[in-house]
């Protein structure tokens, strides 16, 4: 330092009569300037830290670095108590500091559990400054499952008194000294509640507390400082106030967070106001707080910085926060914020030395500029978790430079995310403004500019990034060429829309299935036909341990519950047909099936919003014909039966095992070679314990080589202990070279509890050894359900209905097609009706109607 001193003296006995204010002036800017110089070559190149507003982890343990906040944002504080009491250790209570010094207070909100809880204001009950219930933590009687009490870090706050008297009896206490002073802290007391924890499926959470910052101090509120107004001053923090703005924390952070007792610095540098520009600091606050076109603030940011961090990097956080620069004028340390100036001076060549070397550089190399800026930024919405901004780029430029030169600028210490844009995109418009200059100026100029002005130059704007002088007082200034285009936000969009995430789900803990619901809805089937379905829906799970979705259902106001299943659950969706009706609206709930077995439970009743719509007679025609058809099928059987068995087969099968029995036959034959006529009649007769029976057969028959004709009958009689039939069949056949024909006819009477009661059949068959083809009708009496019915089945490629007159089209069913001329309907109940020529279309389930030209 007695180098630059004699400097300084030799230059103010020269110019300033030796003066010993300006000596002192001229040898600490030359002291100063050196040093910095000497500082950047030597300091050290260390790991590049992450600096945010988001502490996001516990800290345990006595040798953590003190830290604090500016600002606000998340933290979890570091563990510094714990404790447990009560009957089976239900209640448990711990102490977390939050950060060192003076801070605002809490927001009304806490993160557990991956979601966001809202703070519910209690009274408080000690010392505390507030007392909060988590909502979703309060039972009916008001009594909180966990409970937060706020200490603010004051000077001389009180303990904990509640802490203090429930570990008074326990092996590790919370002493009465235990205040905690100029610490900011929370006591978080839990109750083992069965209903929030156990029975939730929860276990101990872990809360990420929102915390509002330091106090600091303005001294644009100090009216004992020169250029402020207002109540605040620097020795008293209770005048202090909570804020975001980025220039209001550089200067308390170059002021220190200082301890209680012994006065040292914990935080920051530790300078005094004399140090400090406050010039550039006033306008630095100003522009801060500068209200832009969408009616936020300039610039706000906030950061979590610990007694261990780097100076230097701390304040470049609060720098770039602003879209600013740190200074230093004339040995005090300032800082120059991200805004439009008006120039000062107009540089001339009068004002240059021609003797003295300038360097020019109006335009960086490539390799110093970059065309693709990407950046993240401190998302609230996000639950503080970084996230991307819109990427800055030019065409232009990159065709200028060449190619794509990406790099990336983030700004974690700042959460708006309009304001994490406008940054992004000034530090890209910045270093696009790429010229540089040294030039020497003349004493007349120099003397009148200082660092962090602007000037004219060329017909460009220049920013004075470095003032120097020489021990002969030659000044040169180092300049950057700056526009006041550079911030204008007119063209700058705003920043990202951040969705808030869903609050995830544990899957080992899901007892159901997630967002169940039931909807009606119609599945389309052939020719048009529809059928009304259920429509079950649900977040398909992410869990291999979930093998089957169960449902049941049933009508709305009925008791009777129907069920169905998926097996695939990660398809999110399931349809059924099973028992669901048309015309009624129905109620659903769905459960789980897991392997290996846990705790399930049912989701809650849901309701259709509509009835299901009316069933077309697809279904109910198919179950129809499936009867019908297989009815035929027994009665073709039948004829095979009949017909099947030679004369003297039927004739002679009769048991009389067990039973009295009498048999009479009469038979008349005539035969010559292979040409045969007969006549067999038989009567027979049985009774058992179990049965009585009576049947006469008669079977005529003429043969003449292979041609054939029979006529067989037969009358039965039956009784037994389940019921009583009457039966009459007469079967007639006639076969030509394998050509045949065969008929029968056959009516029964039956007394049973369930099944025909009475019916009458007429089968036709015809045709060759390899084809035939039938034709027949049945009527019928039957029981089902206790009730008596009767139906009528007509097997026929063709059926007419008509009254003998020419003149009226008769009903014909042909072609598997109903064909009516002329129809007189009250009432239509159907899926869809399409005109002949295929012109029109109305399509009643889906409810459209197409016309077509």
């Amino acid at each position: 330092m007695a180098i630059f001193t004699s400097i300084g003296t030799a230059i103010a006995g020269a110019l300033f009569g030796g003066s010993a204010l300006a000596a002192s002036l001229i040898g600490g800017a030359l002291a100063f300037g050196t040093k910095l110089a000497i500082g950047k070559l030597t300091q050290k190149t260390q790991g590049k830290q992450k600096y945010t507003a988001v502490q996001g982890e516990i800290q345990f343990g006595g040798d953590v670095p003190v830290g604090t906040l500016y600002g606000v944002g998340p933290t979890k504080g570091q563990r510094a108590f714990y404790a447990k009491w009560d009957k089976g250790n239900k209640r448990n209570a711990e102490v977390f500091i939050l950060a060192n010094g003076w801070c605002d207070g809490l927001e009304p909100y806490v993160y557990m559990y991956g979601e966001k809880y809202n703070l519910v204001a209690q009274a408080t009950i000690g010392n505390e400054v507030a007392r909060y219930g988590v909502q979703g933590f309060i039972d009916g009687d008001g009594n909180s499952a966990i409970s937060i009490r706020f200490y603010d870090g004051r000077p001389g706050q009180g303990v904990d008194q509640r802490l203090v008297d429930v570990t008074a009896t326990l092996g590790n206490k919370w002493k009465a000294t235990s205040k905690l002073s100029g610490m900011c802290y929370v006591v978080v007391e839990r109750y083992y509640h069965l209903q929030f924890f156990r029975d939730a499926g929860r276990g101990k959470p872990e809360i990420d507390f929102v915390l509002r910052g330091l106090r600091e101090y303005d001294p644009r509120k100090d009216s004992t400082v020169a250029g402020g107004s207002g109540p605040q001053r620097l020795n008293d923090p209770s005048t202090w106030a909570h804020a975001t703005n980025p220039a209001v924390h550089r200067l308390n952070y170059q002021l220190g967070l200082r301890a209680l007792v012994s006065g040292r610095t914990l935080i920051g540098e530790g300078k005094s106001l004399g140090q400090l520009d406050l010039a550039t600091y006033f306008v630095a606050m100003n522009v801060c707080d500068t209200l832009r076109a969408n009616g936020k603030k300039t610039y706000e940011c906030s950061l979590f910085v610990s007694g261990d961090d780097d100076h230097t990097e701390v304040l470049k956080q609060f720098d770039d926060a602003m879209a600013g620069y740190g200074l230093n004028r004339r040995g005090l340390s300032g800082v120059i914020p991200g805004a439009p100036q008006i120039p000062v001076k107009d540089l001339t060549e009068a004002d240059i030395p021609i003797e003295r070397a300038k360097d020019i550089q109006f335009r960086k190399s490539a390799f110093e500029r970059f065309n693709h800026l990407s950046g993240q930024f401190t998302s609230i919405e996000s639950m503080w978790q970084p996230e991307s901004l819109k990427p800055v780029y030019v065409n232009a430029d990159v065709a200028a430079d060449g190619r794509n030169r990406q790099t990336s600028i983030d700004f974690l210490q700042v959460t708006d995310p309009d304001i994490a844009q406008y940054l992004l995109n000034i530090r890209y418009r910045q270093n696009r403004v790429s010229g540089s200059a040294t030039v020497p100026v003349s004493r007349r100029f120099g003397l009148a500019v200082q660092e962090g002005e602007w000037i004219t130059w060329r017909g460009k704007t220049w920013m004075i990034s470095e003032w120097r002088a020489d021990e002969r007082l030659r000044i040169t200034l180092v300049l950057s060429e700056t526009s006041a285009a550079i911030y204008d936000d007119g063209d700058i969009e705003p920043g990202p829309i951040i969705i808030p995430p869903t609050p995830p789900i544990n899957p080992s803990l899901l007892s159901t299935v997630q967002n169940f619901n039931v909807a009606v809805g119609m599945i389309n089937g052939a020719q048009g036909y529809d059928t009304p379905v259920l429509e079950f829906t649900w977040e398909p799970p992410d869990d291999p341990t979930i093998t089957a979705v169960r449902f049941f259902y049933q009508i709305d106001g009925a008791t009777e519950l129907f069920e169905d299943q998926c097996t695939s659950p990660e398809d999110g969706i399931f349809r059924t047909t099973k028992n669901v009706v048309s015309g009624k609206v129905y109620t659903a709930r769905a459960t789980i099936t897991t392997v290996p077995d846990r705790l399930r439970t049912y989701t809650p009743w849901k309701t259709t919003v509509e009835p299901t719509g009316l069933q077309t007679l697809l279904t109910g025609l198919q179950q129809l014909q499936a009867d019908a058809i297989n009815r035929f099928k027994e009665l073709q059987r039948e004829m095979d039966d009949f017909f099947r068995p030679t004369i003297e087969q039927l004739l002679t099968a009769f048991s009389l095992e067990g039973a009295v029995g009498q048999v009479q036959r009469e038979e008349l034959r005539a035969q010559i070679g292979e040409n045969l006529a007969q006549i067999v009649e038989e009567r027979r007769v049985r009774v058992s314990e179990d049965e009585a029976l009576a049947q006469i057969m008669t079977a005529l028959q003429a043969s003449l080589g292979t041609t054939n004709a029979r006529l067989t009958t037969e009358e039965t009689v039956r009784a037994s202990a389940d019921g009583a039939l009457s039966s009459s069949i007469t079967g007639v056949s006639a076969d030509l070279n394998g050509r045949f024909a065969q008929g029968l006819v056959k009516f029964e009477a039956v007394a049973a509890p369930t099944g025909v009661d009475a019916r009458f059949s007429v089968l036709l068959r015809g045709g060759t050894n390899q084809s035939f083809k039938v034709s027949g009708f049945y009527v019928e009496l039957y029981t089902e359900g206790g009730v008596q019915k009767s139906r009528m089945a007509i097997e026929a490629d063709l059926f007419v209905v008509t009254d003998g007159n020419s003149r009226h089209y008769p009903l014909v069913y042909e072609n598997g097609v109903l064909k009516l001329a002329i129809a007189d309907i009250g009432l239509v109940n159907s899926g869809r009706m399409l005109a002949l020529n295929g012109k029109m279309d109305i399509n009643l389930n889906n409810g459209t109607i197409e016309i077509y030209s």
